[in-house]
């Protein structure tokens, strides 16, 4: 690859900072590190500014490191795309990343990749689960499954279901503590949230047909609802989570269902978000379609 241009080096620095080192970044594009010190000079000496502090031991991006990053895997991914829409014309093919949280994708989004897979075997599906938000426009995946109302962005979304909310807790907590019987007994209890900025910090419930929330306190927080389901059953406190995510562990008995006669019915909407238009791969588009299609949530 020709790494005089804009482009390569785009791919040289974005590789750098995947790496951690200019030396594996040079063994991975086949350079000697010497040049790919050269053409990460070239770069800051044409922007004026440091994008990396390199010592003997690591490297590390600059705040405008990070930004030309987020850029030029933006512009790298888009540069992909449409030389790939371009050579499929139209046939669903290439490596697709999708980003999916931890227990929504392990129990939702796996059994759909693999009936996907079997309708579309020229589509390589890399499947990342976790409860972190990647960056769609940072060229980190090309659809994400997201909960929630999605604030105002460039990107494009699609519902692809939407999901309730229960409190739990395990009977062992409840004979230890008690059972809270209306939602204000929940100040006396260690209640499990989540630690994420979008998370709503109060618990929503309904009084004859008037809607409240609550403030809840806990000393456990966690980005994930998978591990809160799981903290709920080893007897760690009460949880509000997605109903989706303990639906068998009520039906075994491990995890009680709580304040159901105050329960708002609040949904919580799930989309899958992705880069549109004109240039949007085939194998983008039919993975949208199939989501739509066949999620169930």
């Amino acid at each position: 690859m020709d790494f005089t241009g804009r482009s390569g080096e785009m791919e040289v620095f974005a590789r750098v900072a995947q790496a951690g080192s200019l030396s594996a970044a040079a063994r991975a594009l086949g350079l000697t590190p010497s040049a790919v010190s050269r053409i990460i000079a070239r770069t800051e000496q044409r922007l004026g500014t440091r994008l990396l502090l390199r010592t003997t031991r690591m490297t590390t991006l600059t705040a405008e490191g990070e930004a030309y990053l987020r850029g030029a895997r933006r512009i790298l991914a888009d540069m992909s795309e449409v030389e790939e829409a371009i050579a499929d014309q139209g046939v669903p093919k290439g490596r697709l990343r999708v980003s999916a949280a931890l227990g929504h994708g392990r129990m939702a989004i796996v059994p759909l990749v693999a009936a996907f897979s079997a309708r579309y075997p020229d589509i390589v599906v890399d499947l990342s689960l976790g409860d972190e938000v990647v960056d769609i426009l940072g060229g980190r995946a090309d659809v994400a499954v997201r909960f929630g109302y999605l604030p105002d962005s460039p990107l494009s979304a699609r519902r692809i279901g939407s999901t309730g909310q229960v409190v739990v807790a395990s009977p062992r907590y409840l004979q230890r503590h008690g059972t809270p019987h209306e939602p204000e007994d929940l100040l006396r209890h260690n209640c499990l949230r989540f630690n994420f900025r979008r998370a709503e910090p109060n618990w929503p419930f309904a009084r004859d047909g008037r809607e409240f929330s609550l403030k809840v306190t806990g000393n456990i927080e966690c980005s994930s609802g998978e591990a809160l389901a799981q903290l709920a059953r080893v007897d760690a406190g009460i949880a509000r989570i997605g109903a989706f995510s303990v639906a068998d562990d009520i039906q075994r008995g491990d995890l009680v269902p709580l304040l159901e006669a105050w329960n708002p019915g609040d949904q919580e909407p799930i989309h899958a978000v992705f880069i549109g238009g004109a240039a949007m791969p085939a194998r983008v588009r039919v993975f949208v379609d199939f989501l739509v299609e066949h999620h169930r949530i």
